[in-house]
């Protein structure tokens, strides 16, 4: 089944809208009672819902900061 899902689940309490994936909290949670093509007309719409939404500073991971921080050493 198709998903926009990114796991990234969580709400703009402005618009309504998940930060990942532009989904309301209803549409992600009937997501499978919908039809393929229901599904896929709301995934049409779905990156001028996420440009609406006022995102959050992204938490930096291990990963990026050891590579920050070697770039800062040499």
């Amino acid at each position: 089944m198709e998903s926009p899902c990114i796991l990234v689940c969580s709400i703009d309490m402005k618009t309504g809208y998940c930060f990942g994936c532009g989904r309301t909290r209803d549409e992600i949670g009937a997501w499978t009672l919908y039809t393929t093509e229901q599904r896929r007309n709301i995934m049409e719409i779905l990156p001028v819902r996420l440009e609406t939404v006022e995102r959050k500073p992204r938490r930096e991971t291990r990963r990026t900061r050891m590579a920050r921080e070697r770039v800062a050493s040499e």
